[in-house]
């Protein structure tokens, strides 16, 4: 039986493609910061860690035993970004990263799969950003950098590393169509800004088949997750109303944003044409090619 590590694995991310693993027959062993998992006393092959990863410790034992780890531990970013809650979002996705490989034997034939996000790429207006573009700037794209960097530092313990963009993953349940839609539910929702940011985003089920896609293909490289026909924030919070039965008239001016919301409100306001060149050239198709069908799959045709 095969094993595969799941770092974040109680998050909205981790929850889904643990349990894509069980189904698939694997043995999968979660890590995260809950105290305990609903899957543990619910699947014999879903054994649950709790620890913060990114300190070094005994966590770090399970590294060895696994054939593929998912890499996708990271505070939330959706609360306010205070000094010390920055410190807290760059730490547990680069340090933990830096212990994953810490703990890699030399000569590991695992894979490392390394979460990422669009933000890598800063706010970049109009460009179509496919994998070859540089890093922006600011705070995301900063922490975005050196995450990449430490994954792929496990090439030199023998790892395969694959790196994973993602746009917004959206979804049933959890993550951000949860904060989103809570303005349109109570008929306020709207474009954010001018809303002519490109707004990169990807069905969580798509996510999931292209993590099970790169493991397959003993893929390397850089991947962009983010569904292949991008749409601007204003288009997108056209479609969510549509989605939702609730009017989209109502914008969130950019000063509105900004202040009450800081440097998490600047990052609602980037624009990132991310394109998946790498995942369609390497022969992955979406079932979810554009916004408004995979959000007419989450909330019924």
């Amino acid at each position: 039986m095969k094993t595969v590590l799941i770092t974040g694995a109680s998050g909205f991310v981790g929850q889904a493609l643990a349990k894509k693993y069980l189904d698939a027959g694997w043995r999968v062993n979660g890590l995260g910061t809950s105290q305990n998992h609903p899957m543990a006393d619910a699947h014999d092959n879903f054994f649950w860690t709790s620890a913060d990863t990114s300190r070094p410790g005994e966590w770090q034992a399970l590294v060895a035993q696994s054939d593929v780890i998912v890499n996708l531990a990271g505070r939330n970013i959706f609360k306010p970004w205070t000094k010390a809650y920055k410190k807290a979002i760059y730490d547990s996705r680069v340090h933990t990263t830096t212990h994953l490989v810490d703990a890699m034997p030399d000569a590991f034939e695992g894979q490392l799969i390394n979460a990422s996000a669009a933000g890598f790429y800063g706010d970049r207006g109009d460009t179509s950003l496919t994998e070859t573009e540089s890093s922006g700037t600011g705070f995301l794209a900063q922490v975005c950098r050196d995450w990449e960097a430490q994954a792929q530092n496990a090439a030199s313990k023998g790892a395969t590393v694959a790196v994973m963009r993602f746009g917004v993953v959206l979804g049933r349940d959890g993550g951000a169509l949860d904060v989103m839609s809570q303005a349109f539910r109570m008929f306020v929702g709207g474009p954010l800004g001018s809303g002519n940011q490109w707004f990169p985003w990807i069905h969580l089920d798509d996510l999931i088949r292209g993590i099970f896609f790169l493991v397959e293909h003993k893929a390397q490289g850089i991947y962009n997750f983010t569904g292949p026909v991008p749409i601007r924030q204003k288009e997108f919070a056209t479609e969510l109303g549509r989605a939702l039965h609730r009017p989209a008239f109502m914008p969130a001016p950019a000063f509105f944003i900004r202040l009450f919301m800081g440097q998490l409100g600047d990052s609602f306001l980037c624009s990132q044409k991310a394109l998946p060149a790498a995942l369609e050239t390497a022969g992955f198709r979406f079932e979810y090619n554009t916004v408004g069908s995979a959000l007419a799959q989450i909330y019924g045709a």
